[in-house]
């Protein structure tokens, strides 16, 4: 690569064996080869950073990318690959979307100066995944209102919309019922909890409206039955449809505390 560059973190993590080969592997964000970068004392900490032009990344660049949806989604896209290939072998801290730093001296800089603070929640991290739920009320999906018959036009059509409105409370009703049981489902087998915004339009696919959108902490031994009971959570209650996603690296549980915040 030709040019002034900038140094694209995705993730710190703790060195593990293969860990090299993977982030070697994989193809990172603009199409640049990933590299480990160690802490100066404590080297089993890594961070995973790639050389980017900074006439893509850097802040009025990124401020103007970040507003153009087909070059995000090839940046998110490529910085899960890498965030993934770090899982399959390690604990990973997966960082922001677009973390960009100076020079790799500046990454270890910032490895350094957290280092207890990156340690500790990475221990924290170990052996949980990420899991997330969504919630959705469809009352499409609800069985119909009768149909009613030997009414007026006007009555029959007064009748039929309180039906609509009745059938749409139900599913409400429902979706808080399958909610509880979600919420006894992670007593059982989560550690933690994130709650991020419901999506609307086009970043909630498929029909319904969504209502919970929440991001579960789980033991990997409790995987299957957190993903089988979730799922169940839906059972006999019409008009409500539950999604589970995983397991990922915990993207939603990475964030150090504020005080421990590292800069760019």
């Amino acid at each position: 690569m030709t040019g002034p560059t900038l140094a694209y973190t995705y993730a710190v993590a703790r060195w593990a064996d293969g860990l090299d080969q993977a982030v070697g592997a994989v193809t990172g964000v603009a199409g640049c080869r990933v590299h480990l970068v160690r802490a100066t004392h404590e080297r089993s900490l890594v961070a995973a950073v790639s050389s980017v032009p900074s006439g893509d990344f850097d802040e009025a660049s990124l401020r103007r990318h970040l507003e153009e949806l087909p070059w995000l989604e090839d940046v998110a896209r490529a910085h899960h690959g890498v965030i993934e290939a770090i899982a399959t072998h390690t604990t990973v801290l997966p960082l922001r979307l677009a973390t960009v730093h100076l020079d790799d001296g500046r990454v270890r800089a910032v490895l350094d100066t957290r280092q207890d603070a990156f340690l500790d929640r990475l221990a924290e991290l170990a052996g949980l995944l990420e899991w997330g739920v969504k919630l959705y009320v469809d009352a499409a999906a609800a069985p119909p209102p009768p149909s009613v018959e030997n009414l007026s036009p006007g009555r029959a059509y007064l009748r039929h919309r309180r039906a609509e409105q009745d059938l749409r409370q139900d599913s409400y009703q429902a979706a808080r019922t399958a909610a509880e049981r979600i919420d006894a489902t992670a007593r059982l087998h989560a550690v933690d909890r994130v709650r991020h915004r419901v999506q609307l339009g086009e970043l909630a696919p498929g029909p319904g409206t969504n209502v919970v959108n929440d991001a579960y902490l789980v033991p990997a031994e409790h995987a299957a039955a957190f993903r089988t009971d979730a799922l169940r959570a839906a059972d006999g209650l019409p008009g409500v449809r539950i999604a589970v996603t995983g397991p990922w690296a915990p993207y939603s549980f990475a964030t150090l505390p504020p005080e421990e915040e590292a800069s760019p």
